[in-house]
């Protein structure tokens, strides 16, 4: 239901955002404003054709260039708009890595081999280019609003010296340790894919306590039940105390004790499917750690051994293999099994994001050589999406001719391609910040007969090899 505070919230983002900007911040404020509301353009280029975009089509790249951010203003712009959580007792926070294939940018600075999947069967789901880190927070549901939203806080390039779990945990940690954001002093839980279940990556966020990192785990891992000594003379015998009890191996039941908790219960999809899912539970697992590059002592931090099997409606199973989680922190105890499945199962909407992005709002688009200006497209299309966040109780259902009859068009929630597709009428009504533009005079341009020197070519950074030359 479309209401007058939530049209005025848009407005003060606006105006919060625009103020932000601190040089050319009428260029950038309908840039943004373009990038929100044409969902056709093939080009960064094209967003100049934009009604709303009233600048020719250089001072886009001129706008990038000159633009200054902060990794934590998106976060700070958005915290006097976030909801405090209702259905649950803790803020959910995701972190992900996508990828921005520059395969064929020869001039582009600290290129190296990624993940990209391939559709291709048989052929490596790899590509050349640069990866980004990108964290949010996944919201509660709301009426008449699609669930697929999330709310972007942070986005950085992951450089090829990086580890990309460790920057998600970077980013993590930078956003408990603000004292402008509500989540430090808040019972919070960031789920993350399997890759963040590594020891180093665990390590990394346990300083917050009132933190719980919910991962999946790979089905090949071998995992240690807490030692419980049988009396206390070998408990205090000489020598270094034991910690790691019986093999807890994920491949191998025989190795499993009884689960400390299970549920079965039925789940309905998103697209009607009905599914009954059994989950078990087992407490106080343990993860070896690494003594090098640095001592990681895992055995301090027991966790939450969770599996996940799902049947469909004939009683068959939905996939093949069991689903397996971890969740580690002091406040883990909070969390029964059924929760952590739930807050898991959310995590999937960072991937919408990441496909909506790409496809509607050309996140991985922009071709330049430069990395810098790289980055800070990430950045504008980070507070595009906040902005169509922002929007979300004010835009219409507009269906196209053939879906007007159409029984899910009338009972569609709104998701963020509706958003977009009504954000032009949105800025028609409420007006921008932007002052119109004010021709002065016809630049001169380069001398005649000026040549600029060619850009050096730049070497694929292969991590195993170092370096290596360009194709």
């Amino acid at each position: 239901m479309i209401t007058t505070s939530h049209t005025n919230e848009l407005k003060q983002f606006r105006q919060q955002l625009y103020q932000n900007f601190d040089n050319r911040a009428d260029t950038l404020m309908e840039l943004v404003d373009a990038i929100c509301s044409n969902p056709h353009a093939r080009s960064v280029v094209e967003y100049s054709l934009t009604p709303c975009f009233r600048r020719s089509y250089s001072t886009i790249f001129k706008a990038i260039n000159e633009m200054t951010w902060d990794d934590l203003m998106l976060a700070r712009l958005v915290t006097p708009y976030l909801l405090q959580p209702q259905q649950r007792a803790y803020w959910l926070l995701g972190s992900d890595v996508t990828p921005q294939s520059r395969q064929f940018a020869y001039t582009l600075a600290d290129r190296g081999v990624v993940h990209q999947p391939n559709p291709i069967k048989g052929n490596k789901s790899i590509t050349i280019g640069h990866q980004y880190a990108s964290t949010g927070l996944l919201p509660e549901a709301e009426a008449a609003v699609s669930p697929s939203w999330i709310v972007p806080l942070m986005v950085r390039r992951v450089t090829t010296n990086e580890d990309k779990e460790l920057v998600g945990s970077e980013q993590i940690n930078a956003l408990l340790t603000d004292p402008k954001l509500p989540f430090g002093d808040s019972f919070c839980v960031d789920v993350a894919d399997s890759s963040y279940s590594k020891p180093a990556c665990l390590y990394s966020k346990r300083q917050h306590p009132r933190l719980v990192s919910i991962t999946r785990l790979r089905g090949n891992r071998v995992l240690y039940q807490r030692f419980v000594p049988e009396s206390e003379a070998v408990s205090s015998g000489a020598g270094r105390r034991q910690q790691y009890g019986a093999r807890f191996a994920l491949r191998e039941p025989d190795t499993w004790h009884e689960p400390d908790e299970a549920v079965t219960f039925s789940e309905r999809s998103r697209r009607g499917k009905v599914y009954r899912v059994k989950i078990k539970a087992w407490h106080n697992i343990l993860m070896p750690g690494k003594n090098k590059p640095q001592r990681i002592p895992m055995y301090r931090y027991p966790f939450t051994l969770v599996q996940v099997i799902r049947y469909d409606d004939k009683g068959n199973l939905a996939c093949k293999q069991p689903l397996w989680l971890l969740a580690i922190g002091e406040y883990r105890h909070e969390l029964n099994a059924r929760e952590i499945y739930e807050a898991y199962g959310q995590r999937y909407d960072l991937e919408h994001f990441f496909r909506l992005g790409k496809q509607k709002m050309l996140l991985a688009s922009f071709q330049t050589p430069e990395d810098v200006r790289e980055e800070k497209w990430w950045q504008l299309v980070h507070l595009a999406y906040a902005q169509l966040w922002m929007a979300r109780h004010v835009a219409n259902r507009l269906p196209k001719p053939w879906e007007r009859n159409l029984p899910a068009m009338k009972n569609r929630l709104l998701s963020p391609t509706l958003v977009q597709r009504d954000f032009g009428r949105i800025i028609r009504q409420i007006g921008t910040p932007a002052q119109p533009p004010k021709p002065r005079f016809i630049s001169s341009g380069r001398p005649k007969g000026m040549k600029l020197p060619p850009r050096p070519r730049r070497k694929v950074v292969i991590k195993s090899q170092k370096e290596a030359k360009p194709p």
